[in-house]
């Protein structure tokens, strides 16, 4: 079979497919936010019991994203992304039952399972699906169409928080996973690594499940409990002992879950020491803009909610062009300029303060922003997938997934206490301490976003190197391809 083309139906199919079961994970990692009062009531649960159904979610996701990855390079990535969203169907229907908290809780944490499963297993079906020429595009308008689901979810979850119940939120979830099972089974091709072990690293899934989990934990738990707590400091050492172990695992497995010679690759290393930069700059944007705009420029919620539409509207647009972009010109200066036209927004927003007009001061800084994400999302995340050969690209996926989430929680945590959140001059609720945190905070994120883009200049290479012609199809869809395997190192 030949590879998918963009802009022909199987290429709009495979599309949907991915967006649609990507979109599952992302939206109920936030939209569930909203029913947290309605949740408590209903279940007459703690605030302990209301967090945990958020992080218990994060946590189980975090963890085993690697994992995802690595099953879909040895066992078939449409195989493993249809069982991540049969599996997260099947959670979400025990969450939406769910009688208690504690049922509740358990069905999240199988929910991000699930995730964990079908998050990378997108992105590298785009990767192995489309022709090479395609993907960058096809990444693209993943990338955009994504942004819009993410955008729409709060909205739909709103709708049906107002005509049902919190119920709703998890129930919906299952006829959208049919419908993807339905277009993924007739339409998507299998594609796997063959020369891929089919035994699993069992010492590199502990210790990295360890790893990440205890990353994951400590920082969820450091805004609430501060850097010193027991809650907070025990959890980080188990994360970082983790990751020195599954390192150390990984360099002496026969078959490593995450093969070490990956990361000699200049481009995947480059790509994803700037996915960290910028992600940690967008978590914390995407957190502390819209409080500002309630609590110190008296925004309305929704009208908060409102404020960063524009940044979905312009990645929806502009991300497949930006893709082709970088495919046509090389991936260095569109990872240059998307993080400086970034940063100079972040400059802008920094500005904004009490009272401040939408048309005037805010909305200049969200185009500006949408403008240097739509021209380095898709160039970034294609150079991650595309710098490692065809048969890596689940692996390639989850490492970059798992940065991006990795970065982002850290942001979360760790961005308002070095902006001067809890040295006695800092609150999230009082618009006088709230402003000069907020300004701080978004300074250093443009800080992080020039340094990402200093870090593309110098890493990225102008023209990713091309990838070894296949003897056969990577994307036959009745059985695994038969290739020589390229060497990672090479």
């Amino acid at each position: 079979m030949n590879p998918v083309r963009y802009g022909t139906n199987a290429g709009r199919l495979v599309l949907l497919a991915t967006v649609l079961g990507s979109s599952l994970a992302f939206v109920d990692a936030t939209v569930v936010n909203l029913a947290l009062p309605e949740l408590g009531r209903s279940l007459g649960a703690s605030a302990a019991g209301l967090q945990w159904t958020i992080n218990g979610y994060a946590l189980s996701l975090a963890s085993l994203i690697l994992v995802g990855g690595s099953l879909g390079d040895r066992f078939g990535r449409k195989r493993i992304f249809m069982a991540g969203i049969a599996w997260f169907a099947v959670a979400s229907l025990l969450c939406g039952l769910a009688p208690n908290i504690e049922l509740l809780i358990a069905a999240r944490v199988l929910q991000g399972i699930g995730g964990a499963l079908l998050t990378p297993g997108a992105l590298a079906i785009l990767e192995a699906s489309f022709a090479p020429e395609d993907r960058a595009k096809a990444i693209g308008a993943w990338s955009g169409l994504g942004g819009v689901g993410g955008a729409l979810g709060p909205f739909l979850g709103g709708w049906l928080l107002e005509i049902g119940s919190w119920r709703y939120l998890f129930l919906i979830n299952v006829p959208v996973a049919a419908l993807v099972l339905w277009v993924a089974s007739r339409h998507v091709p299998e594609s796997r690594d063959p020369g891929a072990a089919r035994s699993f690293d069992l010492a590199g899934l502990l210790t990295g499940a360890a790893g990440l989990g205890g990353l994951t934990y400590g920082f969820t738990a450091w805004p609430a409990h501060g850097a010193s707590s027991p809650v907070v400091l025990i959890p980080l050492i188990i994360g970082v002992l983790g990751m020195a172990a599954f390192v150390l695992a990984e360099s002496r497995s026969a078959h490593p879950m995450v093969p070490p010679a990956i990361f000699r690759h200049r481009a995947f290393t480059g790509a994803n020491l700037v996915t960290f930069l910028v992600y940690a700059a967008n978590g914390g944007v995407f957190f502390l803009v819209v409080v500002n705009l309630q609590v110190v420029a008296g925004y309305p919620a929704i009208g908060a909610g409102l404020a960063m539409l524009p940044v979905t509207v312009i990645m929806l647009l502009l991300s497949a062009r930006g893709g082709a972009l970088g495919q046509r010109i090389g991936p260095r200066i569109p990872m240059t300029a998307g993080p400086l036209l970034c940063g100079a927004a972040l400059v802008l927003m920094s500005m904004i303060g009490a009272d401040a007009p939408y048309l005037t001061r805010v909305l200049p800084a969200v185009i500006l922003f949408g403008f240097g994400l739509a021209l380095l999302v898709a160039p970034l995340t294609a150079t991650a997938l595309g710098a490692l050969d065809d048969a890596h690209a689940g692996i390639a996926s989850g490492v970059n997934n798992a940065v991006a989430r990795a970065a982002g929680l850290l942001s979360v945590a760790v961005l308002p206490l070095a902006a001067g959140l809890g040295s006695g001059s800092g609150s999230l609720t009082e618009s006088a301490q709230l402003h000069p945190v907020y300004r701080n905070a978004m300074l250093i994120c443009a800080g992080l976003m020039a340094v990402g883009a200093v870090t593309a200049f110098l890493i990225i290479p102008s023209r990713l190197p091309p990838k070894p012609a296949p003897n056969r199809s990577f994307c036959d869809p009745a059985s695994p391809p038969i290739h020589p395997r390229a060497e990672v190192d090479q």
